[in-house]
């Protein structure tokens, strides 16, 4: 049984700027013998999600902060490999919060036995945050109904991709913006967009008329700055602005300028509205199943980009905030 485990820990808070190789400390440290009703767990995979950096910076308020030397907060796949009484069995997979850690001793509080019969690395990805954030997002606040035309930026990343699904699953015409030829390429022919906007090209705003020409019924928004603005200039009357993210503030820092063309929110008679995913956590089993099933029927599709090594885990976060990430990023120890 391990004595030690090598955890990454966080070194600096990147405000104002992206987030650096010295901002995260590789250590070793001693683990203790698990107590009654405890187990160790050996983490297998590690999940990344564009809201890690948000932590590091201490802005989002809904989790506690993070103190420089504490374990880079994250969630994980892990393998019970010994226990003391504890709930699951030796050999069960479980995930949740786990840190960046080789191996923890948990209680099990937080942590959910994998019970999928997709791979293992599905709960991290379309039945984990990033599917569950999708659906609630999209069917919550953004209610759209058929016929709905639904626009969603940064389309091709892991949560992006599984909103416009669930849009053309809802019966909506579904059109995604992301960056470069072949990802819009993959929205069409892979993740059943209607109509993909590469916004390296150039003139979204007008691209967005091209392709939306009654005007967008649903906005679901992940970058936020002037991608939300352009979308907001062509939204139809009774509009839901969904805001998930703003992956376009993580490597200029600071909280987004507000956009321009709000006050279409009044002229369009619509709303525009936050969420915090964890808001919906009483749903997020029976959500699980519809994701699943949808998945089994072959109506939803998923991507996932499986890095390796732990010594790698900072420059892993790092690939989501240069768009190199195809699909859930994740790093396999």
């Amino acid at each position: 049984m391990p004595t030690t485990a090598r955890q990454w820990l966080l070194n600096g808070h990147p405000r104002g700027r992206g987030i650096a190789d010295d901002d995260f400390k590789l250590v070793e440290t001693a683990l203790p013998d698990p107590g009654a009703g405890e187990m160790l767990l050996a983490t297998r995979y590690l999940g990344f999600d564009p809201a890690q950096k948000g932590w590091m910076e201490n802005i989002a308020d809904y989790v506690a902060p993070m103190a420089i030397g504490d374990v880079m907060r994250g969630s994980g796949i892990c393998e019970v490999v010994a226990s003391n009484g504890g709930k699951f069995a030796v050999g069960d997979y479980v995930f949740g919060t786990t840190g960046w850690t080789e191996y923890l001793v948990s209680d099990g509080e937080g942590m959910t036995k994998v019970e999928t019969d997709l791979p293992p690395t599905a709960v991290l990805s379309v039945l984990g945050t990033t599917g569950l954030t999708a659906y609630c997002g999209l069917f919550k606040v953004g209610r759209p109904v058929a016929g709905d035309t639904v626009l969603v930026s940064g389309a091709a990343g892991a949560t992006g991709s599984v909103v416009g699904q669930l849009a053309k699953i809802a019966g909506c015409r579904a059109v995604g913006i992301a960056g470069g030829a072949e990802k819009c390429e993959w929205l069409v022919r892979e993740a059943g967009y209607d109509a993909a906007i590469d916004y390296k090209a150039g003139n979204v705003k007008a691209q967005i008329r091209e392709h939306c020409p009654r005007g967008v019924d649903v906005i679901y928004d992940n970058v936020g700055g002037v991608i939300l603005d352009d979308m907001l200039a062509n939204i139809a009357t009774g509009a839901r602005v969904v805001i998930c993210g703003g992956i376009s503030r993580y490597e200029s820092g600071g909280l987004p300028t507000g956009p321009g063309n709000y006050f279409n929110l009044i002229f369009r008679r619509a709303s525009m509205a936050g969420f915090i995913v964890l808001d919906w956590a009483s749903e997020f089993p029976a959500i699980r199943k519809r994701l699943e099933g949808f998945v089994a029927d072959g109506s939803l599709t998923y991507q996932e980009d499986i890095q390796h090594g732990f010594e790698n885990a900072p420059e892993t976060l790092q690939r989501l905030f240069a768009g190199k990430n195809r699909g859930k990023q994740m790093l396999k120890l």
